[in-house]
């Protein structure tokens, strides 16, 4: 399911719901997307999965709800591929395949920032995440380097010193309670998000993670 505003143009939104200090998504919950001309989200179950070429790895079966994104297509692979900037690699967050979702917080400040993601090889382990269509520096290059081949949950940026990241530097800062859009733009190509975890306590998920948050149509004010 995605969820989108029921009528074009109106300024209603579903969102999700925090409460005390956290609040859950499934990554195929999106709002919208957009800048999906190069690179696009696709989502990936036991349905669209018949439709991917028939080498084409699927995860779908240990997701969280059976269901994830990808970032398609996936032209590197492996380091040895040809890099291409604003093509398969953005170091640059906001400028290719950005997921948008809304939030209604009761409650500001700071949130680290946990996803849950599916990395068979280097190159396909990070993405950036924003807030009210600003990329700030503690949401850039989130970055997996543990747990390849299974979904694994991280909240770490790589760094030019740690390129494996840095934990608790993975953050937003939420600043008033109320409706706030949260985004995830792509970084490298052959990315599987599967969860996302905004929470004030820095503690890793174990396995898929709480349930999802509840949702609540409002009204946008930003």
């Amino acid at each position: 399911m995605v969820f989108t505003t029921a009528f074009p143009g109106k300024r209603k939104v579903t969102a999700f719901v925090e409460s005390n200090g956290m609040v859950v998504v499934e990554a195929e919950h999106y709002a919208s997307q957009e800048l999906t001309d190069i690179r696009k989200w696709h989502l990936i179950d036991q349905q669209s999965a018949s439709t991917l070429p028939q080498n084409h790895e699927v995860h779908y079966q240990t997701a969280s709800g059976q269901a994830y994104l990808e970032i398609l297509p996936d032209t590197r692979t492996v380091h040895e591929d040809q890099l291409v900037h604003g093509e398969n690699f953005s170091n640059e967050p906001g400028k290719l395949g950005i997921l948008h979702y809304y939030v209604k917080f009761k409650n500001s400040g700071k949130y680290f920032v946990w996803v849950r993601a599916y990395s068979s090889g280097a190159e396909d382990n990070s993405i950036h995440v924003g807030l009210n269509d600003q990329w700030v520096d503690s949401g850039q290059r989130m970055q997996w380097c543990e747990g390849k081949d299974q979904w694994t949950w991280a909240s770490k940026q790589r760094t030019l010193d740690q390129h494996c990241g840095v934990e608790q530097r993975i953050y937003l800062e939420i600043p008033t309670p109320g409706v706030h859009k949260i985004s995830f733009s792509m970084r490298e190509d052959g990315f599987e998000f599967d969860k996302w975890i905004l929470s004030k306590i820095y503690q890793v998920p174990i396995r898929m993670g709480p349930e999802e948050s509840p949702t609540k149509r409002v009204r946008l004010k930003i």
